[in-house]
Parts: C-alpha cells; sequence; structure tokens
C-alpha cells in the first residue's frame, strides 16, 4: 500500500490544513517528507507527527514568496533525504474582498503567496525532478480557478492563474518525464475556510453550515482533499498530466 515508498515529496504550506495533510499521507505511504512553512511552531509539529509515526520527515521555515527562500529549501530537502521526486505547491492564503475594496498591497500578496510562490519553487524543483528521471508537481488550485465567486476577487484571479499556470508548466516539462497537475478544492474544513468567515463578519457556524450546502450535505476534510494529491502524486496517475482534479462534494456540478 505504500504508493510512495522510496520518494522524497517537499510541500509548501505543510504546516497546517490541506498541506499537513498531505504531508502525513505521504509519510504514511513511503515518502519522505519536507515541510515547508513560516509558521515554525506548526511546521515543527507535523515534522514531529510523521517522525513519532516511524516516518521521515524535514521542516524547513520558508518564506515561499523569496526566491533565495525557495533555492534553500530545495537544498535542504535534497541534502537531507538525497533527492526530490514530487513537489506539492499548497501554500496559500485568501482576502474576501471585491476589487473596490482590496488593496494594492493585499492584491500583491495574494499574488505572491498563491501564484509566485509557484513559479519560484517549481524553477527550484525541476532540475531536482528531472534528475531523478522525472517526478511529479501537484499545485493546489480551488473551485473558484474555475468560476467566479463573490467577495474574492485577487483569490479568483490568484486561482486562475494556477490552473492555467499548471497547463502551461504540464506542455512545457512533459519531455523531461514530470508530470504537472492540479487540485481543484471545494470548501474544506480549515484554518483558512475559518479565516474566511471572519473576513466577512460572519460566525463560523453559519459560514461553515453555509458550506455545506452542496450535493453530498457537507464540507469536505483535508485529508479527503490529500487523497486526490496523493493520486496525482504517484504512478496511479501515470498518464494525468496538465489536468485539473475538482474535489468538491459535487459543488461545481
Amino acid at each position: 500500500m505504500h504508493t510512495l515508498k522510496d520518494k522524497v515529496a517537499l510541500i509548501t504550506g505543510g504546516a497546517s490544513g490541506i498541506g499537513r495533510a498531505t504531508a502525513l499521507l505521504f509519510a504514511r505511504e513511503g515518502a519522505a517528507v519536507s515541510i515547508v512553512d513560516v509558521d515554525e511552531a506548526a511546521g515543527a509539529l507535523a515534522a514531529e507527527e510523521v517522525v513519532t509515526g516511524g516516518g521521515r520527515a524535514l521542516f524547513v521555515t520558508a518564506d515561499v514568496t523569496r526566491a533565495e527562500d525557495c533555492r534553500r529549501a530545495v537544498e535542504a530537502t535534497v541534502a537531507a533525504f538525497g533527492g526530490l521526486d514530487v513537489l506539492v505547491n499548497s501554500a496559500g492564503i485568501i482576502r474576501r474582498a471585491d476589487i473596490l475594496a482590496t488593496s494594492e498591497a493585499e492584491w500583491d500578496r495574494v499574488m505572491a503567496i498563491n501564484v509566485k510562490s509557484i513559479f519560484l519553487m517549481s524553477r527550484e524543483a525541476i532540475p531536482r525532478l528531472t534528475a531523478r528521471g522525472g517526478g511529479a508537481i501537484v499545485n493546489i488550485a480551488s473551485g473558484w480557478g474555475l468560476k467566479g465567486g463573490r467577495a474574492a476577487a485577487a483569490y479568483c484571479a490568484s486561482k486562475g492563474a494556477v490552473v492555467n499556470l499548471t497547463r502551461a508548466m504540464a506542455i512545457d516539462h512533459a519531455r523531461q518525464g514530470i508530470r504537472v497537475n492540479a487540485v481543484c478544492p471545494g470548501d474544506a474544513d480549515t484554518p483558512m475556510l475559518r479565516e474566511e468567515a471572519r473576513q466577512l463578519g460572519r460566525s463560523e457556524e453559519a459560514f461553515l453550515a453555509e458550506a455545506a450546502e452542496r450535493p453530498l450535505g457537507r464540507y469536505g476534510r483535508p485529508e479527503e482533499i490529500a487523497q486526490a494529491v496523493l493520486y496525482l502524486a504517484s504512478n496511479r496517475s501515470s498518464y494525468v498530466t496538465g489536468t485539473t482534479l475538482v474535489v468538491d462534494g459535487g459543488g461545481m456540478a
């Protein structure tokens, strides 16, 4: 069952939410995981949980909007585990506002964390994946990367960019044996979902109840999104590249 046995995976945003769930799942599936995040305390705890469970983990504190931090994270991963096979770009933030209520600084920050980080980290990782004969990159996009949403202009724009960047990278790097795909989650119970409620001035209870209004009648769990990431990172999806996998309980339908 160890679908990632002997693989090395680097996961940005790995200290919480979907990134953390992905790191824990990958470790159970046999991968050595490099958890990259700006949150030192939460990142160290996630790595400790992997090690306590018998897995291999490294935590690297890094700001993924900075080229030098991305380079250092990849180098530390390779130094610790001998190479790199999978990159999961999961770092992300949200700003719930229309363009009139979004400052230039907020726009730039959303774009930097949600899009620029994928460019910077992938640029460092691709030569390492190539050196191993290929690998997989999985970008965490959003259902709002495929359709618009209310009061989330910067976020929607950023996730739309992630979807099309994924396609472009898949075309560019297929000959190097690198598959590039995106997961588009619907609402899942993560700290970011609860942050949305705060930004909108809504109670968490009411906001989560609204998030559950989809065919399956509930919002998702980070662990469920992680299963989709695992599929795209593993050889089970060996003929899948340049695609978006929607995991949203039927919300898009």
